[in-house]
């Protein structure tokens, strides 16, 4: 059998075996074995081509051969997508942004657009990308298709996604500015006393905290209201625990108490403060003592208060709730809120991986319910409406004379 018969013979073998780093090198060697000529007929017995078979003699000469666990050099073969062109991803992210939708307290985002369109949108943007290698790049922005999931609170208004654009446009105008942008709720009010906590704590095997049994709320049982602030640029949040009322002068009174504890120092030469809150409850667009309780405060402060409501039935997608509130339950979970202390202690050790930090008091003073604000207590407000749904946007500048 001549040599170039028993080079093929050897090749059929083994070949399977190996991968194209393997295969590269073993035809190499063969061929300097073979000395003068021996490219050629190596490159005839297993089908390699000729640039292959040199690389590799170039690799046993060089000593580069044995690199443990590659298939090809350092820095070989073709450069990602990301790094050929640097501005695809955030390119992508501003795409998304605003159309993002689904449950916001999950770690997961899902978009309403396909992949396909996305890319052929890049493609018109000078980003030429396949709709596999987008699919790719949202996952590793935790982005995930998702099915339909009921979190609809209520009808959906017709200018929904509207305000959330207008909202999203609005807030990152405020944040390139650096004017502060805070974002206000109240979290579910919560029973004080050796109540059951849902979630689950590292204890000793068989020895559970033991809680009442039933958690019935009565008029006796004391409440623990606890109103946010989050810093949205910051990533900052301060809470007021109330004890009595949640009511708009008790929500009030909380932004009052951030804007002295923190807001004033962090931001002494702010425009404007900007609010992002929901539609209904303490601070809702259709109560009128918040209105009048932000007017003392823009008077009180000298700047002027801008709101913007998310529309109605839209509660979870405000920033607070899975930014900082959604944090606190994980926090304190598991753990009986015995008295008012444990809830401000709990709260003020909320962090996350992200550097979250919490700053938390207790508030006893007394918020009445029934408050009536008359519609000529209305008028000495000094609110100017957006022109784009002035309910729900509007900015609250100071009187330049208080009214007596």
């Amino acid at each position: 059998m001549d040599r170039l018969a028993e080079l093929a013979a050897k090749f059929v073998a083994v070949w399977p075996l190996l991968d194209e780093r393997t295969r590269r090198l073993m035809a190499a060697s063969e061929a300097i074995a073979l000395g003068y000529g021996g490219v050629s007929v190596v490159q005839r017995a297993c089908g390699l081509s000729r640039k292959a078979i040199a690389n590799g003699i170039r690799e046993i000469e060089d000593g580069t051969a044995s690199t443990p666990g590659r298939v090809r050099r350092l820095g070989a073969g073709r450069k990602a997508s990301t790094v050929v062109d640097p501005r695809l991803v955030g390119t992508l992210e501003a795409m998304i942004d605003a159309q993002t939708r689904g449950d916001p307290a999950s770690p997961l985002r899902w978009i309403c657009q396909s992949t396909r369109t996305l890319a052929k949108a890049l493609g018109a943007r000078h980003h030429p990308v396949s709709h596999t290698k987008v699919a790719q790049l949202l996952h590793g922005l935790g982005y995930s298709l998702q099915s339909n999931r009921k979190t609809e609170e209520g009808r959906d208004h017709p200018d929904r996604d509207a305000q959330f654009r207008h909202i999203n446009a609005t807030v990152t105008r405020c944040l390139a500015r650096r004017t502060p942008v805070i974002s206000v709720d109240t979290k579910k009010k919560e029973l004080v006393g050796n109540f059951h906590n849902a979630g689950q704590q590292w204890r000793p095997a068989k020895r559970p905290r033991t809680v009442r049994t039933h958690d019935f709320p009565t008029p006796d049982v004391p409440r623990a209201y606890p109103y946010g602030i989050y810093d949205i640029g910051r990533n900052t949040g301060f809470v007021n625990v109330g004890t009595d009322h949640d009511t708009g002068a008790f929500a009030v009174a909380s932004i009052r108490g951030w804007w002295r504890h923190e807001g004033r120092r962090l931001y002494p030469a702010a425009p404007k403060i900007l609010i992002t809150a929901d539609g209904g409850g303490s601070n809702g667009w259709r109560l009128r003592l918040w209105k009048l309780e932000l007017q003392t405060l823009a008077d009180d402060i000298g700047v002027p208060i801008a709101v913007c409501h998310f529309p109605p039935g839209t509660s979870k997608w405000n920033k607070i709730d899975h930014r900082l509130f959604s944090f606190i339950s994980s926090n304190w979970r598991g753990e009986p809120l015995r008295d008012y202390e444990t809830v401000v202690k709990l709260i003020a050790k909320t962090t996350t991986a992200k550097g979250l930090t919490v700053t938390c008091r207790l508030d006893r003073r007394k918020y009445p319910v029934g408050r009536k604000v008359t519609p000529d207590d209305m008028k000495h407000i000094n609110l100017q409406p957006n022109r784009f749904h002035g309910e729900w946007n509007y900015v609250i500048r100071p009187r330049a004379v208080k009214d007596t």
